[in-house]
């Protein structure tokens, strides 16, 4: 078996803070004797900024990681984006939808059983599996029925509007699929667990989910890590995986790491800024250490 070739894309909409070097430190570590690559998911260019990017590199070099080949960026791959969105139409599973977040919430209310969330398995922090909500409800699927017509008139005259994913449709043409998880083995997937999931908009081209798995494929990564809570979208990266005829990489979904009182280490924490830290005078072995790598991407994490 090749060595594996991970990676760490974090977006650069912020700092850096202790559950990104957590997820930078466990690929590198994950990527042993394979690559490890780095790649930028700066998509949202209304929150993105030059000043974190560069921030990231600067303190994960500080860190002590390194890094296989150029980075990649996201903002670089429309062209690549657009194809995949292309494919994906030319099959059927795509539609536009013209509703506002507020539209969608009302009709939500007046369908009054509609699905709310989703419980879907999480690899726990101890590895048994355990139950994870989905935030808030699925999409109730109010532009999925509009006739051609309708469409073509309505993408006319709007000034933004998302590409759905048929999820229904998307799982008539996949099949039963199942991803592999280093923690929690095979796993059969779900097409409908994340409804019709947005894969592009109007303004940015784009989603979060479809970007990651056309650049996964392209950097040929076989070994995705990435904290528990992104789960539940393996299932519907494994779709888009089925339906874009993109390899299947491996999954291992690590616990996040959490502070003192049990609350997720995340971007809007200042204080858990990997340059506050550094700015109090602590060596980069004492921020790996509560990153849970005192020892670097070489040894285990605490």
């Amino acid at each position: 078996m090749s060595p594996p070739v991970t990676r760490f894309a974090p977006s650069p909409t912020g700092f850096l803070h202790l559950g990104h070097a957590h997820a930078a430190l466990f690929a590198a570590r994950a990527a042993g004797a394979g690559r490890f690559l780095l790649r930028m998911e700066d998509i949202d260019r209304g929150r993105c900024r030059a000043e974190f990017d560069a921030a990231i590199l600067e303190d994960l070099a500080w860190l002590g990681l390194d890094w296989d080949g150029p980075v990649l960026r996201q903002s670089t791959r429309a062209v690549a984006y657009r194809a995949a969105l292309d494919r994906l139409d030319a099959l059927g599973v795509l539609y536009p939808c013209f509703c506002t977040r507020k539209e969608i919430a009302a009709e939500i209310n007046r369908a009054g059983s509609a699905p709310h969330g989703v419980i879907a398995p999480d690899p726990g922090r101890h590895g048994a599996p355990g139950p994870v909500s989905m935030d808030g409800p699925l999409y109730p699927g109010t532009c999925r029925g509009l006739a051609a017509a309708e469409r073509e008139a309505a993408m006319a005259r709007a000034a933004g509007f998302a590409l759905r994913l048929d999820a229904a449709k998307a799982a008539g043409l996949v099949g039963e699929l199942e991803f592999s998880d280093h923690r929690l083995g095979l796993t059969a997937v779900d097409p409908l667990l994340l409804g019709d999931a947005v894969l592009g908009r109007k303004d940015i081209g784009t989603s979060y989910h479809l970007s990651v798995v056309v650049d996964d494929a392209a950097q040929g990564i076989s070994l995705v890590t990435r904290g528990a809570d992104l789960f539940p979208s393996t299932h519907l990266h494994a779709v888009l995986q089925a339906l874009l005829g993109l390899p299947a990489p491996e999954y291992h979904h690590h616990p996040l790491i959490e502070d003192g009182a049990g609350a997720r280490l995340a971007k809007r924490s200042d204080s858990r800024a990997i340059r506050a830290f550094r700015e109090e005078g602590l060596s980069p072995r004492e921020v790996r250490a509560l990153a849970g790598f005192p020892d670097g991407p070489s040894g285990q994490p605490c």
